[in-house]
């Protein structure tokens, strides 16, 4: 259904049962697959292609010129936006520079109200990104990380799958999976065992994941000597495998601060 006091571009691809309320705006060359609902205010902007079974609420805009001076007015932006993601009020996604590249956000997501990420972002699946959170350019957000209300992810920041930072942490450095980071400056806080418990991961499992990162955290190493300690000392499993994975890719180090005891 689409309300008479909507507009949407004559070029516009409006997929089945899609739902545009009243004064939102559907730019040309706009994909909407099945069963997404746009409410009122909202503006998809041109280059948007948007998968099945996604709610935009109000004032939220998709697609947004990209507020880098790299970008060149005039040059064409691309989001593709996937499944079943629930992107509130007043978030703002842009579109990215190169033309060649699209900012990227996966299936099943949850953005929340003020929400701001930056061009050629790339969020994966099932992440939970916090009220207010601003994910600079060229981040990449892997699956099932949780955000908290007033991060702030700078510029090529990459977050590993399973982790969670806490509420106004500004991170500078890559996160590594399964991890909590909080503070500022952003500091390793402990493994996010809660939401491993209930993954099914096995006590065991967990305590190597407790231990390799006692040897990245604590063990006085630089990060090429924990990576051999770990080979040495801890049983290889999926989780520790991506773990070592994480840091051998990381191009910007990772976050090496720890908490304070206090």
């Amino acid at each position: 259904m689409i309300s008479p006091l909507a507009y949407v571009d004559p070029s516009a691809k409006l997929g089945e049962n899609v739902e545009i309320k009243p004064f939102a705006y559907i730019d040309k060359n706009v994909v909407i697959g099945d069963n997404c609902v746009i409410m009122p205010h909202a503006s998809i902007l041109e280059g948007t292609v948007m998968g099945h079974n996604n709610i935009v609420y109000q004032n939220a805009v998709i697609g947004a010129t990209p507020q880098d001076f790299h970008y060149v007015e005039g040059q064409k932006t691309h989001v593709t936006i996937g499944n079943n993601n629930r992107i509130r009020e007043n978030v703002v996604i842009a579109g990215s520079i190169d033309e060649s590249k699209t900012t990227t956000i996966g299936n099943g997501n949850f953005l929340m109200d003020k929400v701001h990420i930056c061009h050629d972002v790339l969020i994966h699946d099932n992440c939970i990104i916090g009220i207010g959170v601003s994910i600079a350019g060229n981040c990449e957000i892997d699956d099932c990380s949780i955000q908290s209300s007033g991060v702030v992810v700078q510029q090529d920041v990459h977050i590993g799958r399973y982790s969670l930072i806490q509420s106004g942490c500004r991170v500078q450095k890559d996160v590594p999976p399964y991890i909590i980071m909080g503070g500022n400056p952003a500091s390793y806080h402990g493994i996010n065992a809660v939401v491993l418990k209930h993954l099914g991961v096995t006590e065991r499992i967990l305590r190597h994941i407790v231990n390799t990162y006692r040897l990245i955290y604590t063990g006085n190493f630089s990060l090429e000597d924990a990576i051999i300690k770990i080979r040495e000392q801890i049983p290889m499993s999926d989780e520790i495998k991506n773990i070592i994975a994480f840091i051998k890719d990381s191009k910007h180090g990772i976050v090496r601060h720890i908490k304070e005891e206090k």
